[in-house]
């Protein structure tokens, strides 16, 4: 191997950046290796739209938001989630970044490593008349999507072309995808990135403490969120421990 080679080898062995900077090369010997990736394998790379990725994140109740183009660097967006006052979740950015994408391009292969999203998409698919938003806790990112995929929808189906969604499994260094995940990590703490579904809804706000454990030491951390799984299974929990302290009492007073 030549001296050349061995000092990029170590030059690359010893950067201490969280993510990987993968750069998809199709021309020479790099082509066998794109090629037999998983997005390879699905058509991805050879693909003859736009190949889009986005990603959320939730960190400590701050959600953010991004999306990227394999081909077109320059073409990114980002953003943060707002509402956070009635619970983070993941699924929330997720649904803004693919807002993000439909938003800005008409041609697109979509890839995702959120199986919600998908599931929630697909919904509206030949939905018929009893499908609605009522209840759903993102309805305010769905219904912007789903009057934004319409209109684009309508477009392309008259141009003749196709929209296509992917799911690719998250944290394996596909290029697209962990650029999205970047680009969403960096929205939370960036004050230069603007925040966007902000509007809060009337439904009621739970609050709780969640015991952690970090360290051998347990800390109780303040959770809150409208009525979800996660309301129900505190409550219950609170209830049983009442029950159980109720009855300690009673029987050391006996």
């Amino acid at each position: 191997m030549a001296d050349e080679q061995k000092a990029a080898l170590k030059k690359a062995a010893g950067v201490s950046k969280g993510k990987d900077e993968c750069q998809v090369r199709l021309k020479g010997r790099e082509r066998d290796y794109w090629i037999g990736t998983e997005i390879g394998m699905l058509g991805g790379y050879g693909f003859q739209g736009q190949v889009t990725a986005g990603d959320g994140s939730d960190k400590q109740g701050k959600m953010g938001a991004g999306y990227n183009n394999l081909r077109r660097k320059t073409k990114k967006q980002q953003c943060k989630v707002g509402r956070g006052e009635e619970g983070s979740s993941s699924n929330r950015p997720e649904l803004a970044a693919f807002f993000l994408v439909r938003r800005d391009t008409l041609t697109l292969l979509f890839l995702c490593d959120n199986q919600s999203l998908l599931k929630a998409v697909n919904r509206w698919i030949c939905e018929g008349g009893k499908t609605t938003l009522v209840g759903l806790p993102d309805a305010d990112i769905m219904s912007l999507a789903a009057a934004a995929a319409i209109e684009i929808l309508r477009k392309r189906i008259a141009a003749g072309t196709g929209t296509f969604l992917v799911k690719v499994k998250a944290h394996r260094g596909e290029p697209a995808n962990e650029g999205g995940d970047i680009l969403a990590d960096k929205d939370i703490s960036d004050p230069k990135v603007g925040k966007e579904r902000c509007q809060r809804t009337n439904r009621a706000v739970f609050t709780w403490r969640k015991p952690c454990c970090e360290a051998g030491k347990v800390t109780h951390q303040d959770r809150h969120s409208t009525f979800n799984n996660s309301v129900r299974d505190a409550t219950r929990k609170g209830a049983a421990e009442n029950k159980v302290q109720k009855h300690e009492e009673k029987l050391t007073s006996a």
